[in-house]
């Protein structure tokens, strides 16, 4: 049996690593925190990563999964705390999930979050450390109570009726009755609609009588009118006691503004079903970014820290150095919120975005605010931007915002061929950001600065606005 070939089935697959097995205790240092803000350390040349530990500090940790070039584990002993280490304010922040860096002070998340970015760009690009033009990041004088929509999933417990996320790695439904992330209001108008469905016995999903029943419940505030929104996410159309509902929260909520019913009957990770009914009050809730309004439906994408938008759109505006008589695209331009930003400052915008409803809500927004020189296209930026070359229609600066994924390669090879003045990435990923970046360089472009804006304090998460240069 000499020859007998390893077994490489799951079971196994945990026990390959040489170096380390799943419970082990060993001693680590941690040198900086990952992507998903968990502690990185290195056991003998094998990357280890840590939740919940951060960098500078000393632990002994238990191995709790091993792969065949990495290795995750939890703390065992703290026996050197950081520094920048603090009490999370949130009483069940390590249940919930939702925020990872409640136990680093808020000066270091900035400082670590930029290191985030640096480390991108050392790994996928090949431009050295020491020219590497990354700014520090852009923070919040105030960074809790800034998400203006909360999403929390309904469920029954011990009789009562809760709504939370579920707690991260596992099938349980934390109870979240206050969130010092969320805006104070959000709060408000979940837990009195806890009360409502409780007091009204409606079903909650899943119900055993196969009923339509409360699946989620949405909240969105306004931070700068007096708007607020709620949706119920139900498994059917026919929600029972729909009427006393509507009743209840007449009297115990008037200051919601908006009330609607979004139906979901599919077994999805997806919150929103397609079909949405408008209950009561006004369809939509307006909110503002700067000198701009825009009419929020139930689902229509909307940034989550208004405040903080606007730090981030400033900084496009800065990088993009606007004279007046640029011709912009912006590319993945959704309901068009990024280049009606820059608009005043342009001399013309045009974009594109495959989805028809994002383009149709740009043309609105950009007639509301009585943008005449705004063209927006349903498509592929691989589309339009050669068809408006062919035409003698060039722009001197192309803003991009993708999903976390990145720009389709497609779209980059266009971008090259077309040969733009400037280009702004907007990003939510470092790491496709990074990757993205080496690829434009390789073909003639230079980074000329690059600015991450916290836009989720107490979260890993962060926004990076990158400049590139044609050089040719």
């Amino acid at each position: 049996m000499a020859n007998q070939k390893p077994s490489f089935n799951n079971k196994n697959k945990s026990t390959i690593n040489p170096v380390l097995h799943e419970g082990q205790t060993i001693p680590l240092t941690i040198k900086r925190l990952g992507i998903n803000g968990e502690g990185v350390g290195f056991f003998k040349k094998t990357v280890v990563f840590v939740p919940g530990a951060l960098p500078g500090e000393e632990i002994t940790a238990e191995i709790t999964k091993v792969f065949p070039n990495r290795a995750e584990a939890k703390v065992k002993k703290l026996r050197k705390p950081s520094k920048d280490r603090v009490t999370p304010p949130c009483p069940i922040y390590e249940e919930c999930g939702g925020c990872q860096l409640q136990h680093l002070s808020y000066p270091a998340q900035l400082r670590e979050k930029q290191d985030i970015v640096r480390q991108a760009f050392e790994r996928y690009t090949k431009i050295p450390a020491s020219r590497l033009p990354l700014k520090d990041t852009l923070g919040m004088a105030h960074p809790w109570d800034y998400r203006n929509k909360s999403s929390f999933q309904a469920g029954r417990k011990d009789g009562r009726i809760i709504a939370g996320l579920y707690s991260s790695n596992s099938h349980e439904l934390i109870d979240i009755d206050d969130c010092l992330v969320q805006h104070p209001d959000t709060t408000k108008v979940t837990n009195e609609v806890k009360r409502i469905l409780k007091d009204l016995n409606i079903p909650i999903h899943p119900d055993k009588a196969k009923r339509a029943a409360v699946r989620t419940i949405v909240v969105r505030t306004s931070f700068e009118t007096e708007g607020l929104q709620l949706t119920l996410v139900t498994s059917g159309e026919n929600l029972p006691k729909k009427d006393l509902f509507l009743s209840e929260m007449k009297k115990r909520l008037p200051m919601v503004t908006s009330i609607v019913q979004n139906v979901n009957d599919k077994k999805t990770s997806l919150i929103f079903g397609e079909k949405t009914i408008h209950l009561g009050g006004s369809e939509t809730i307006a909110e503002k970014l700067g000198d701009l309004s825009f009419e929020l439906s139930a689902r229509a994408f909307f940034q989550l820290n208004p405040k903080q938008t606007v730090v981030l759109y400033d900084e496009v505006k800065k990088q993009a150095k606007l004279t007046g008589s640029e011709k912009i695209v912006d590319a993945y331009c959704g309901s068009g919120t990024i280049g009606l930003w820059l608009a005043p400052f342009a001399k013309e915008v045009r974009g594109m975005d495959v989805i028809e409803e994002s383009i149709a809500n740009a043309r609105e927004n950009a007639a509301k605010h009585g943008f005449k020189h705004t063209v927006y296209e349903t498509g592929k930026a691989e589309k339009w931007l050669p068809k408006w070359l062919k035409e003698g229609w060039k722009p001197d600066v192309v803003v991009v915002d993708p999903p976390r994924t990145g720009c389709d390669e497609s779209f980059l090879q266009t971008v090259l061929k077309i040969k733009p003045k400037r280009m702004v990435y907007v990003s939510c990923n470092p790491s496709t950001l990074a990757k993205d970046v080496h690829m434009l360089m390789s073909g003639g472009f230079e980074v000329e600065e690059i600015t991450p804006v916290d836009m989720f304090p107490q979260t890993a998460h962060i926004e990076t606005v990158c400049t590139l240069i044609w050089k040719g």
